[in-house]
């Protein structure tokens, strides 16, 4: 299963972990993803994976 909001397109951000002596290793910043039931068109209700900044900001419908 993907780490891709459905809705937004928000996917895994890529950078450093960067330690006090300065080493750099690859990390990854993961959306974060929640499974919600959102009313489609017609009344049914469907799961996804949608980003939590999604939700709050209203652009799914939950059932």
């Amino acid at each position: 299963m993907s780490s891709k909001c459905e809705i937004c397109g928000k996917t895994p951000a890529n950078g450093n972990r960067v330690s006090h002596a300065n080493n750099r290793t690859k990390r990854r910043w993961m959306p974060n993803l929640q499974t919600v039931r959102v009313l489609q068109a017609g009344g049914n209700r469907k799961k996804t994976r949608v980003c939590a900044q999604c939700i709050r900001s209203g652009k799914t419908i939950a059932a």
